[in-house]
């Protein structure tokens, strides 16, 4: 008995002594910027943990996000860089190639080859693919990661003289740390830190842009209702208001062109399917499915629309990677307002509904006898891939979260950078994709039409820089903190920024500046730009626009 006690003793002072260790760099996230801060804590030398809800790595990147949206090429350096290499590396391994040979896929890429041989990068692959990429780095480089932990967001960050000492888990675990990077998409870390942010769209008075805000009348892309045929009455009887407003459509009014609110864009799953026999499942029947959710999509195929295969981008063995496109697709509008401020349980909540909606549409238009045969047959070609999030009945375990908080930090990066207007001043990473907001709100006209709002494309006129401010809170109110994924930006220009490259190229920054502040004991918004310039150009950072 005695024993035993001691044993128990032990075992308990081992636990508090391996909880009170204090890390040099703690990340809550692991999401793509989560593994890749980790990694480059490391390699400079440092202790690094990561933690956070998360029991798979790499956030959308491994989440379903196939096709991802790179931009110029040229602008992604360091750690993001070696990130596609290594899935060059694995797709060049004969095993990899299980339900195609590698000759028959299309390599189709965005703006270059997706198996890129001149650059050996790959940059388009499957979503398991992309985990062990992320697993193998911090496996090499002895990351330690605690999974399943949920931050405790009312009590659990403890600050002493503007520094964060310690956060707490819902279970009980504290993690000390001299740095700390919130890689969530949420930005949980941040705004229990007592830290700025905002959440949905700034007038586009704020900071004199002209895409933020409310954009009724503007209709960008093909997500929209003029890009059907016919106009759509939003009425359950075509024309009547009196019979009421169909499903998934808002009868308030969507607010003044170029005013503020607290809605944020749509949300979806990203979605892996494959038409290879062997490996395909049917759509399943969501618990809870309703045709009426649907009545739409109806009306728009009886109108004569016809694109819903239009982002069925290949991706290899014979795999998709599927994205929202159209009118009524994917995109969950209006049901995720809520969603950035959320309680744990609330979030579920919605996660939840997104499924049961873009499941439902799946399976709507496999069965329901209203879709046109042409449309019904290729749909039932397709289906969730076996051998594809296996441990989630073959369902992404991630839900796009296109946008949450923005934290407001020492610089806000505007649409007014992006396009070049005004210069970006402490260069840590360039972003060059389209500014790409899907649609915030479904609604009725004034003509008595239903319509959708918020879809904007806008040229960024080539790669741009993000400045070093808008990673770091305003001084005073955190020191130790940097937040790479709910960066300081316009809603417009995260539209942009959010990008899974970028979150990469933004965490190793961020990384790096931690790990610089501790050297020097010094506030994150104190680390000298030219020494972090310099190590971060050593480390195959891409700072500015490359001349050819």
């Amino acid at each position: 008995m005695q024993f035993t006690r001691f044993v128990l003793f032990l075992a308990l002072a081992f636990a508090t002594t391996a909880q009170a260790k204090t890390y040099d760099l703690v990340i809550c996230g692991g999401t793509s910027a989560g593994v890749m801060a980790a990694v480059q804590a490391k390699r400079m030398g440092k202790t690094a943990i990561i933690v956070g809800p998360d029991k798979h790595l790499g956030g959308l990147s491994s989440g379903g996000l196939g096709m991802s949206d790179t931009g110029d090429k040229r602008v992604i350096g360091g750690l993001s860089r070696e990130f596609y290499h290594r899935l060059w590396k694995e797709y060049n391994e004969p095993s990899t190639w299980k339900w195609q040979k590698r000759e028959e896929y299309g390599n189709k890429g965005q703006g270059t080859p997706a198996i890129d041989g001149d650059l050996r990068t790959m940059w388009v692959f499957e979503p398991h693919i992309a985990e062990k990429v992320f697993e193998d780095l911090v496996r090499e480089h002895k990351i330690p990661v605690h999974r399943d932990q949920w931050l405790d967001r009312a009590k659990g960050v403890k600050k002493k003289n503007g520094r964060i000492t310690s956060i707490k888990m819902l279970s009980g675990k504290t993690y000390s740390g001299k740095m700390f990077i919130d890689a969530t998409y949420e930005g949980d870390l941040m705004a229990a830190a007592g830290v700025d942010y905002h959440v949905g769209r700034e007038a586009k008075s704020v900071y004199g842009e002209e895409w933020n805000g409310v954009q009724t009348g503007v209709l960008h892309h093909k997500h929209h209702f003029g890009a059907v045929k016919k106009t759509i009455s939003p009425y359950v009887v075509p024309g009547d208001p009196k019979s009421g407003v169909l499903p998934r459509i808002s009868t308030e009014h969507p607010g003044e062109y170029g005013s503020g609110d607290k809605k944020v864009q749509a949300y979806c799953f990203r979605l892996c399917l494959t038409d290879h026999p062997d490996n395909r499942l049917p759509f399943p029947k969501p618990e809870g499915y309703d045709p009426k959710q649907y009545e739409l999509l109806v009306r728009i195929y009886d109108a004569g629309w016809r694109e819903t295969f239009e982002k069925f981008d290949d991706i290899p063995n014979r795999k998709t990677d599927c994205n929202n496109h159209g009118p009524f697709s994917f995109d969950n509008i209006g049901f995720n307002y809520d969603y950035p401020e959320a309680s744990y349980e609330r979030r579920r909540e919605i996660i939840k509904e997104h499924e049961i909606y873009q499941k439902g549409w799946l399976y709507f238009i496999a069965n329901d006898p209203r879709i046109p045969k042409e449309v019904q047959d290729e749909m039932r070609r397709w289906g969730l891939a076996k051998d594809e999030f296996k441990d989630n009945g073959h369902w992404p375990h991630q839900l796009y979260i296109r946008e949450a908080r923005r934290m407001i930090g020492a610089y806000v990066m505007t649409e007014n950078e992006l396009v070049k207007r005004r210069p970006t001043p402490d260069s840590v990473g360039m972003g060059s994709y389209t500014i790409d907001s899907h649609n915030v709100q479904r609604y009725i006209t004034p003509e008595g039409y239903v319509q959708n709002e918020g879809d904007i494309g806008v040229s960024t006129k080539g790669p741009y820089q993000i400045a070093y401010g808008s990673l770091v809170p305003k001084r005073g109110q955190c020191d130790n903190l940097l937040v790479p994924v709910c960066v300081s930006s316009s809603h417009i220009a995260y539209g942009s920024i959010r990008m899974e490259p970028v979150f990469m190229i933004l965490a190793q920054s961020a990384a790096t500046a931690a790990a610089m502040a501790i050297d020097q004991k010094i506030p994150v918004q104190d680390v000298p730009y030219p020494k972090l310039r310099e190590r971060l150009l050593k480390d195959g950072q891409i700072l500015e626009k490359p001349k050819s």
